[in-house]
């Protein structure tokens, strides 16, 4: 296959998984400044949501100060941010009209109905609706993109580079999530409650809602309560978004998938880019929750996306355009 091909099937893919990532971050967001917090502390989780795209200062370039109304917009329909859900969905048909003729009709008619009915203004709008349905919306275009090529395309090179690239994303994203909703936790119980008067019932809900919503935005609320059958507690969220093989959102899944799918397209010269891949997949396989938390959640998390930005890098020198203008 075509470096340039392979490079507008894997950017297709990691643009839909982004868009829907996106909208999976900004409604867990929207979920949990519900709760029972100071202003300072909902200011900062909206703050933290730039920080898990690292955002920050660009958004800071056209906005004077975090405020939910101006970062939704930002994040969701600013085409200056290219992380942005409109720039994604953008971005994903554009990859796949490029490489219409590899993509089965069902693929592409997907995608572009997707981006029609985004753009499209008859009555009411997709951005005049509450952004919990907008965040659905998203969701189901996405999960539907997906749906339609694993149940249309042929297994083969298009397919395999299309699943590489869903996968790297959704390792970045789930780290990212974990690494920030950690610490957010971390900082509210070394501050109480940011300031509000809370006893220990009120400690423990405030905690199930903030790892509940977290779990929801990775669709494995329900599956925690089917693999613990007990309360939810961060170690066990860790575990179960880390380590767990079977969770779909998992750092080990998408590794997994990764790893599978680079031993498909494997050519002698990639060699060290899927021994990279086997190895944190093995690290993930073999890890134990209670060790990575001794040394450090953070720190593993930092270097975990290290290296998965590490092996997009090779995997773009060894298989796709060296010099791609879609990273972000």
């Amino acid at each position: 296959m075509l470096s340039r091909t392979a490079d507008h099937l894997f950017w297709m893919a990691r643009y839909i998984e982004r868009a829907e990532n996106t909208a999976r971050m900004l409604d867990a967001n929207l979920q949990a400044v519900m709760l029972p917090q100071s202003t300072e502390s909902i200011a900062g989780s909206w703050r933290a949501l730039l920080g898990i795209s690292e955002l920050e200062p660009q958004y800071l370039a056209s906005n004077a100060e975090f405020t939910p109304a101006a970062i939704l917009e930002f994040m969701v329909w600013d085409e200056g941010n290219s992380s942005s859900i409109v720039s994604c969905l953008r971005a994903a048909r554009e990859n796949a009209r490029a490489v219409r003729g590899t993509l089965t009709a069902e693929v592409w008619e997907t995608l572009n109905a997707t981006w029609l009915e985004l753009r499209s203004r008859p009555g009411t709008s997709l951005r005049d609706r509450r952004p919990a349905e907008l965040f659905e919306w998203v969701r189901f275009r996405s999960h539907q993109s997906r749906g339609v090529m694993f149940g249309t395309m042929l297994k083969d090179e298009a397919f395999h580079f299309a699943r590489i690239g869903t996968f790297i994303e959704r390792a970045d994203n789930t780290a990212r999530i974990l690494d920030v909703k950690f610490f957010e936790h971390a900082t509210a119980n070394a501050a109480g409650v940011q300031g509000l008067d809370e006893t220990h019932d009120d400690r423990l809900q405030r905690e199930f809602y903030h790892w509940a919503a977290v779990l929801r935005s990775l669709s494995a609320f329900e599956i925690y309560r089917k693999v613990y059958k007990d309360i939810v507690t961060p170690a066990r969220v860790a575990e179960l978004l880390m380590l767990r093989a079977d969770m779909p959102r998992s750092l080990l899944a998408s590794m997994n998938e990764v790893a599978l799918n680079l031993e498909a397209v494997r050519k002698d010269s990639a060699m060290e880019t899927e021994r990279r891949a086997g190895l944190l997949r093995t690290e993930l396989h073999y890890g134990r929750i209670d060790d990575i938390l001794v040394q450090g959640l953070h720190a593993y998390l930092s270097g975990f996306l290290a290296r998965v930005n590490d092996l997009a890098e090779r995997i773009s020198r060894d298989y796709l355009v060296p010099l791609t203008p879609h990273a972000v």
